[in-house]
């Protein structure tokens, strides 16, 4: 997409999520920043330098930024998870379109709280579920509504969160434990939730949950292994999550690229740096000996108001990627890769196809062989599609397929508070029953 958009914004969140949606506001379709919030002055500096935001305009909270009233088209929020809220609040009344990154917020009363003050102010909120923005799943939500695999009837979807993703982020990370953060589902896969809410079209009416953290836990410490990796762990060689091989260059995986900034708090830190935060802050703390309490694997059930029914998991223990399955009527489409799709069709219906009155299976390349699927890659290009389509919604008042009204957003979010509702008392949760709590 060409650069043609004049939005203005204001970035309150200068992290790897912040940066990566202000690169391609600014380089793909030439919106510009003009202020910047974030604690962090290593980061709040790199947006400053970077894309030359004058001084007086880069601020350590919101508040400082947002006591300006409104000086821009929209605001980026992209603060942690317990920090949405007041934010969001704050510049939905100021009469800003937002970019809220998800999750909206860490509580079902605060979800609906944004969603009212949304809808009451008449502002437009973007809420961060990229999945939807992607080329495969915009092909996948194509063939569906096509009719081609005819009326869905059940959905096998899988999130391989990836086990060195899993052990940085919710083991060792900002998202490693559920009161300082949010819990697992909704930190990791309300992204999920939301694309299968989109894809089958439909309402979930029923929710079931099981899951726990099972594996990540101090009685599964190999003997003899210290608290911190850098203190002489004996397993540092068979155990795949010593810090060597995740931060430091010795044996560092790709992840480094999207570690190594998260742990040391820097945008492009040295090795000294990383170090120093291995040695004092929990990235350097051994996985089976941390404080983390999120589940390290999930599994959802769900049924649809016209009888659909979904089987979404959720694990640590692959090398990740998401798979999906989708069973209809007339054909089965699958994926192992967020990319390549096969497409089954019971009997090709096209008279002038050559296979027509035949089953049918065919391949289809939404993306060029390696394109990374993964958050180093921009969630295979969920990052960049919502970009492009904010500057089309922001800027030209135009909606694509992908886009949905605060309130479905939302929803979906309630979908991943009726599971852990369901996964804590070990019921079968009425959906519309559980929103009646909060949406009163």
């Amino acid at each position: 997409m060409e650069n043609k958009s004049n939005l203005k914004y204001v970035l309150i969140g200068a992290g790897i999520r912040g940066r990566a949606y202000t690169k391609a506001a600014i380089e793909e379709h030439g919106c510009q920043v003009v202020a910047v919030a974030d604690p962090n002055e290593a980061t709040r500096n790199f947006v400053r330098d970077t894309y030359n935001v004058p001084q007086e305009m880069c601020f350590e909270s919101y508040e400082q930024l947002l006591s300006l009233g409104k000086i821009a088209d929209f605001a980026m929020i992209c603060t942690q998870d317990k920090m949405h809220v007041a934010p969001a609040l704050m510049a939905i009344e100021q009469g800003y379109d937002l970019l809220l990154e998800k999750p909206a917020a860490p509580t079902p009363e605060e979800c609906m709280q944004i969603c009212k003050a949304a809808e009451a102010k008449g502002v437009r909120v973007l809420i961060c579920h990229v999945l939807r923005y992607t080329q495969f799943f915009r092909t996948v939500k194509e063939i569906i509504d096509s009719g081609r695999i005819g009326k869905i009837m059940s959905i096998i979807h899988t999130e391989g969160v990836g086990n060195v993703h899993y052990s940085h982020s919710y083991v060792r990370g900002n998202w490693h434990n559920s009161k300082e953060s949010s819990n697992m589902l909704l930190a990791k896969s309300c992204h999920d939730l939301d694309i299968l809410q989109w894809l089958i079209g439909g309402n979930c009416k029923k929710i079931q949950s099981f899951g726990g953290l099972h594996y990540f836990k101090k009685e599964n410490a190999p003997e003899g292994a210290p608290k911190r990796c850098l203190d002489g762990c004996p397993h540092e060689k068979t155990c795949p999550y010593h810090v060597n091989k995740i931060y430091l260059p010795e044996e560092m995986f790709h992840f480094a690229e999207i570690a190594r900034p998260a742990a040391a708090k820097k945008v492009d830190p040295t090795d000294e740096e990383v170090r120093k935060a291995l040695d004092t802050t929990n990235y350097g703390v051994c996985v089976f000996q941390s404080d983390n309490d999120v589940v390290d694997h999930q599994t959802v059930n769900m049924e649809f108001d016209n009888g659909e029914t979904v089987v979404f998991t959720m694990a640590a223990f692959n090398f990740g990627t998401r798979r999906i399955r989708i069973m209809g009527t007339k054909g089965e489409l699958s994926s192992e890769d967020m990319n390549n799709i096969t497409l089954n069709l019971f009997c090709e219906d096209d008279p002038t196809s050559e296979y027509f009155g035949k089953p049918r299976t065919m391949q289809i390349a939404t993306s060029k062989p390696g394109f990374d699927q993964t958050i180093i890659g921009g969630h295979g290009g969920g990052d960049r599609g919502i970009v492009d389509d904010l500057c089309l919604y922001f800027g030209e008042d135009t909606k694509t397929k992908s886009i949905s009204s605060i309130r479905t957003s939302i929803m979906n979010h309630m979908l991943v508070f009726a599971a852990e509702e369901s996964r804590a008392t070990n019921t079968v949760v009425d959906v519309d029953e559980f929103v009646k709590k909060y949406n009163q």
